[in-house]
C-alpha cells in the first residue's frame, strides 16, 4: 500500500522552485494524476518522478493567472508574506491570514 504525506495544505500559498510564479493550493493528488500527454511534454531531463504529491495551485505570474499542475519537489513555501491575487480565489477562500501566510477554505466539503 502506498502511503504519501503531502508536505503542503489547501490553502497554502507556495512558489515554484525554478519558475516565477506562486499560487494557493486548491487540491493536492497523492501521486501524480494528470494525462500522460502532459507528463510527456516536460524536457525529460526535468520530469519529477511520479510517486510524489503533485498540487493544483491557483497560479500568478506578474503579467498571468492560470491554474497550475506542480511535483512537490518543484514547490517551496513562499516567504512574502504577501496575498495572491488570482480572481478565481474568491470562488473556494476566504480571507488571507498573514500569521500562517495561506488562505481559509469559504465552502463546505464532502
Amino acid at each position: 500500500m502506498l502511503t504519501t504525506h503531502a508536505k503542503y495544505h489547501i490553502g497554502q500559498v507556495v512558489r515554484h522552485r525554478k519558475h516565477p510564479f506562486r499560487g494557493v493550493v486548491f487540491d493536492v493528488d497523492a501521486i501524480f494524476s494528470n494525462t500522460d500527454e502532459w507528463y510527456a511534454a516536460i524536457p525529460e531531463d526535468a520530469r519529477p518522478a511520479k510517486d510524489q504529491p503533485f498540487y493544483h495551485l491557483l497560479a500568478e505570474t506578474d503579467n498571468d493567472y492560470y491554474v497550475a499542475y506542480v511535483s512537490e519537489q518543484n514547490l517551496v513555501q513562499d516567504a512574502t508574506g504577501e496575498p495572491v491575487d488570482h480572481p478565481d480565489l474568491q470562488d473556494l477562500f476566504g480571507d488571507f491570514s498573514v500569521s500562517d501566510g495561506a488562505y481559509s477554505l469559504q465552502f463546505q466539503m464532502n
